[in-house]
């Protein structure tokens, strides 16, 4: 039993990796991403792993119909596959505007890739995860089709209550695998690794073995294991997911499709890997604040939210709701902010048009309170701000904080508390 458990708290670990949920009403959850800013399109993921010798299909990548068609000769293989690359998920069984149905397609004639790729380059698709008008399908990745007899789950992360990387498979693959941690805690396998030490042999010998590859396939399959280890500690990354890890009849082991994540405070070390940062699909106004080093999220409310630290971050968004209100964003400053930042952060809140109040929550610990107050006083002024303000700050120079905003002249609510501050927000959005 508790070896079941600690397998579904790994499996568990895989999403709280990369995702957390953020509670802006009693009745309503929204997921988050602590940074979402590296977005890497499949055949980028793939070109990762084959440079690092992981087995992935033999593939090309085209921006245009006859690329695509001269690719599809290119590969002379028995069978294509045919991918629009877009960021969102559910693409086999998306629509395009172009009529086509379907971001992934099956051929054995390399002439009809040409065809299908000029009905999805340049149109939008649509799928379940995607804005109603869909994304605009800028590339596609032409390659070969393999057949696979039997799926398999693996993956590395790094888990904090084993305080480094941890590989987790399941010899089901190809499904959701927190549905087989649940049903069948059983099939979940787990090796904590040694980060110093690395991956050992019998380490991915036994995986392999768990993961139900018999044969030759055991040693090839643990090879792929090792080197997909390799991949983890050279692209700084926190995930290494790949579903599924299959087998062909032919008798290869194939990571068929991954997901990566990586480890955004190494980005100063990994500059080709974050130079492939694909940020066409993103929302603009989070792209741009990750320039400054804000972390925003848009949400659908009117009251915009100003603080620094999720944690505040999210106890500010429950007040809000708690006085009525409805915030319109999640916006962190973080703890090293400077005046600039403070600038840059009022102009992308009042750039959005339903904000019809602002609540700057700040808690002065690392931050240096007059340092936000100044920045706030210059935004109101350069900007012309238009909408209420409503201002709490606590912690480091807050006093000589509150003086510069006293004197400055502008119309600012300042609020004695949290509550205060959310109170007084809502109340003047009710007044206007």
């Amino acid at each position: 039993m508790a070896a079941s458990m600690a397998c579904q708290a790994a499996v568990r670990g895989l999403r709280a990796a990369s995702t957390k949920q953020l509670l802006v009403s009693r009745n309503q959850l929204v997921r988050v991403s602590p940074r979402r800013w590296l977005n890497l399109q499949e055949y980028q993921s793939k070109k990762l792993m084959q440079d690092s010798g992981v087995t992935v299909q033999r593939f090309f990548v085209a921006d245009t119909a006859s690329e695509a068609l001269e690719a599809a000769k290119r590969l002379k293989a028995k069978e294509i596959v045919l991918k629009a690359q877009i960021l969102a998920g559910g693409r086999g069984k998306g629509v395009f505007d172009s009529g086509l149905k379907g971001g992934v397609h099956l051929t054995k004639d390399p002439a009809v890739v040409g065809e299908l790729a000029g009905k999805m380059l340049g149109f939008n698709l649509t799928t379940k995860q995607t804005p109603k008008e869909g994304v605009k399908v800028k590339t596609v990745m032409v390659a070969e089709a393999l057949d696979i007899s039997r799926e398999t789950y693996f993956a590395i992360l790094m888990d904090r209550s084993c305080n480094g990387p941890v590989m987790v498979g399941s010899p089901q693959g190809g499904v959701d695998i927190e549905e087989v941690a649940a049903t069948t805690p059983e099939l979940i396998f787990k090796e904590v690794i040694d980060i110093f030490e690395g991956v050992r042999d019998d380490q991915a010998l036994r995986m392999a073995a768990n993961l139900g590859f018999k044969g030759p396939l055991e040693r090839q399959a643990a090879d792929q294991i090792k080197r997909l280890y390799d991949l983890f500690l050279k692209v700084d990354a926190t995930q290494v997911e790949v579903n599924p890890l299959g087998e062909t009849p032919e008798g290869q082991v194939v990571c068929f499709d991954a997901k990566i994540n990586f480890d955004d405070n190494a980005e100063f070390r990994q500059k080709a890997v974050f130079a492939m940062d694909d940020t066409a699909e993103s929302d603009p106004t989070e792209t741009e604040a990750a320039k400054y080093d804000l972390k925003y999220i848009g949400l659908d409310g009117n009251i915009a939210c100003f603080v620094n630290g999720a944690g505040l971050a999210m106890a500010t968004c429950d007040i809000i709701d708690l006085h009525g209100g409805k915030p319109a964003n999640f916006l962190d400053l973080g703890g090293g902010v400077k005046e600039n930042q403070v600038y840059v952060a009022f102009k992308l809140l009042t750039a959005d048009p339903k904000v019809e109040a602002i609540l700057v929550n700040i808690f002065g610990g690392i931050v240096n309170c007059a340092i936000i107050a100044n920045g706030i006083t210059k935004a109101c002024r350069e900007l012309e701000l238009k909408v209420p303000l409503v201002v709490r700050l606590e912690g480091t120079n807050v006093q000589e904080a509150k003086r510069i905003l006293s004197e400055s002249g502008l119309p600012i609510t300042s609020a004695i508390d949290l509550d205060d501050a959310a109170r007084k927000a809502v109340a003047a959005i009710a007044r206007k």
